[in-house]
This record gives C-alpha cells, sequence and structure tokens, in this order.
C-alpha cells in the first residue's frame, strides 16, 4: 500500500524548562491546530460544555498539584497562539465528553520479553500532522511519546529513560467526576520512576475521566493492564495474550455504565479472536498481524476509513519489546510497511 509523503510522521527534539516543552510543543501543532478548530465537530461540542462547573475545579487541582504540568500548558497555549482556556478546555476533552475523538487498540503479549503492540487512532484531520517528540523537560524524565497538535505529550504511546512503557486507550464511561485530567494523569505517569510510583500515583490523585493503560518496565517482570475512571482503579497484571480497544473490560471496572462504539466491539472481538489464531512464536508479527487487520469492512482493527463512524483513523502502530535490561520499539505510519521510526534500545531512532 502507497503511503502519500505528506502522511509521514516526524521526528522532533524539545528541551527546556516545563514552559519551554509547552511552547516547543504549541508551535510544531499550530497551523494544525489552528485550521482544525476551524472545521471540527470536536471542538464545537467542548464549546458547547464551556460552562461545565468541572473545568474550573479540574484546573485549580492541575495548578495546585500538577504545577509542572501546568506551566507546559501555559507554554503550550504560548506557542499554540491560543487563550489558555481553550488550551486547557481541549486538553479536558475526554474528560467532559464521552465521545472525543479518539481511538486506539492495544495487543498486550506477555513473555521475555514482553511485547506491546498499539494502534493510535485519533482524528483523520490530524493525519500527517504528528510527531514522535523527544522531551527533556526539567525536573522529570527524559521520554519519548506520540504528539498530537495542541496536546500535552503522554495520552498516546511512549517510553520513558527510566524503561518505562506506557500505552493509552480511550474509554467512554457515562460518569465523570472532578479530578486531575486524564490526560494530565497520563502525562505524570512518565515522569514516575517505576510502575509502583506511577500506581500510587493514579490511586492518590483524584480522576476526573477514563482511560486504559497498559504499563511495562525494562527489568520488572509485570506487565500492567490499568482502567481507571473518576470512581475506580482496577489493575489486573497480564499473564496471557490480550488485547484492549476502547472500552472498560476488567472484572470490576467493565460493569460501568459506558458507550461501546460499533468500532470499538468488533475491534475487541475481532482482536480476541485473531490471538487464538496467530502463532505465538512471533510476538512482534503476532502484534503487527493484529493491529493491521483489516478483515472487517465496515469495522476494522487498521483504520483508514475518512468516515469512520467514531471519527478515528489509525495515525501509527507501535511495537514494544520490554526486556530485562531495555526497551527496543518501532514505529510504523503506514499498513504492511517498514517501520518509520526503529528505536533500539532508546529513546531516539537508529539513523537509517
Amino acid at each position: 500500500m502507497s503511503h502519500d509523503a505528506g502522511r509521514r510522521l516526524s521526528f522532533i527534539d524539545v528541551s527546556g524548562s516545563p514552559y519551554d516543552v509547552g511552547a516547543a510543543l504549541g508551535r510544531f501543532g499550530r497551523a494544525a491546530l489552528n485550521d482544525h478548530f476551524q472545521t471540527s465537530a470536536a471542538w464545537r461540542e467542548l464549546n458547547a460544555r464551556r460552562a461545565d462547573p468541572r473545568i474550573g475545579m479540574m484546573a485549580t487541582i492541575v495548578r495546585e498539584r500538577f504545577p509542572r504540568y501546568w506551566a507546559e500548558l501555559q507554554g503550550l497555549a504560548a506557542g499554540l497562539e491560543l487563550a489558555f482556556d481553550d488550551v486547557f478546555l481541549w486538553n479536558c476533552r475526554g474528560d467532559i465528553w464521552a465521545m472525543a475523538p479518539d481511538g486506539c487498540t492495544t495487543v498486550q503479549l506477555p513473555g521475555s520479553p514482553h511485547v506491546i503492540g498499539h494502534n493510535e487512532d485519533g482524528d483523520p484531520d490530524f493525519a500527517g500532522h504528528c510527531a514522535l517528540a523527544h522531551v527533556t523537560s526539567g525536573g522529570g524524565n527524559q521520554f519519548t511519546a506520540f504528539v498530537y497538535p495542541g496536546s500535552l505529550p503522554g495520552h498516546t504511546f511512549a517510553a520513558t529513560s527510566s524503561g518505562l512503557v506506557q500505552t493509552v486507550n480511550n474509554t467512554r464511561p457515562l460518569a465523570g467526576g472532578a479530578g486531575a485530567p486524564r490526560m494530565v494523569l497520563a502525562r505524570a505517569v512518565l515522569d514516575a520512576p517505576d510502575l509502583d510510583a506511577a500506581l500510587a500515583l493514579l490511586k492518590s490523585a483524584p480522576r476526573a475521566g477514563a482511560f486504559h493503560l497498559t504499563l511495562a518496565q525494562a527489568g520488572d517482570e509485570r506487565l500492567l493492564s490499568v482502567e481507571f475512571t473518576a470512581q475506580a482503579l482496577s489493575v489486573d497484571r497480564v499473564e496471557a495474550a490480550r488485547v484492549h480497544s476502547n472500552h472498560l473490560i476488567h472484572a470490576d471496572t467493565g460493569r460501568m455504565s459506558q458507550i461501546v462504539t460499533g468500532s470499538s466491539g468488533v475491534r475487541q472481538r475481532r482482536g480476541e479472536a485473531l490471538l487464538d489464531q496467530t502463532p505465538q512464536s512471533e510476538p512482534q508479527r503476532r502484534a503487527l498481524g493484529i493491529l493491521w487487520d483489516a478483515a472487517d469492512p465496515e469495522l476494522p482493527i487498521y483504520r483508514t476509513d475518512p468516515a469512520d463512524s467514531d471519527v478515528e483513523n489509525t495515525l501509527a502502530s507501535a511495537v514494544f519489546r520490554v526486556g530485562a535490561d531495555k526497551v527496543e520499539w518501532a514505529v510504523y505510519d503506514g499498513q504492511h510497511e517498514a517501520a518509520r521510526f526503529d528505536m533500539r534500545d532508546g529513546l531516539v531512532p537508529v539513523a537509517g
């Protein structure tokens, strides 16, 4: 399948204070986000929710509990040349609106090494306007993450200098809360020294919205599936191969009232069926075989239809190998193509 050169994923290197990092990310995303806001149904939906009293509560919590990310958001607004309130609202989109267009599918293959495969599904408008960002932020871990225009890093897929890997899936429970925005919590995980610190953060912080996280760390035997909502935090150790799409499926959180879109339901069932059909001997190939599956013409796992029912397309796929002493990973921006970026033992791509 040929890949339009204009839709390639770029690589950017960003460093400085949290404000500087935000400003650089804002400059990177400025043109794309300003264009998006002109036409985006999602932005119209969010604007209609501006009076939600939780937004002010979320802002207070971020300012008081997460000052580094508050500064990052302030820099982001400056770099985007947008009002801070607009940028903060955009970064709370999934907390106050269950149908915000953020998707994703994750394949979890425990072993030595653990293999985590992830499709990053987002608004088709952003195809060709996203990047892998290598971030060195004063006071935090270095990390490399997939970034969208105008959004904090962390709510997609990433690896950090402490060997921690995080992939994130949108979920859509109907009940929210007043807490830290889910994207701020996912950003904070990237600064955690280890898995236990990441879990302690998620447990102790008030939570506004809901996400599913896959977490692993070089040198740690655990592969973790974490579902959090405003009301609950569920941590499962993954002992056998699993797939996760965009709804809560753990025993204790999966019973919550939530929206399960047609796409999320089909991708979950199809992914689980493929786990039973694919050879276990080559886990990386197994992960990509599932992530790139398009057998269902209406609701494929790998999503390229501009008229997708959830307004989401697959913008990148990543496969991580999390071993005893290092993380190796590759990022693909086209289906059935060679890796766009090959990250062997580190956070910066190996020259090609």
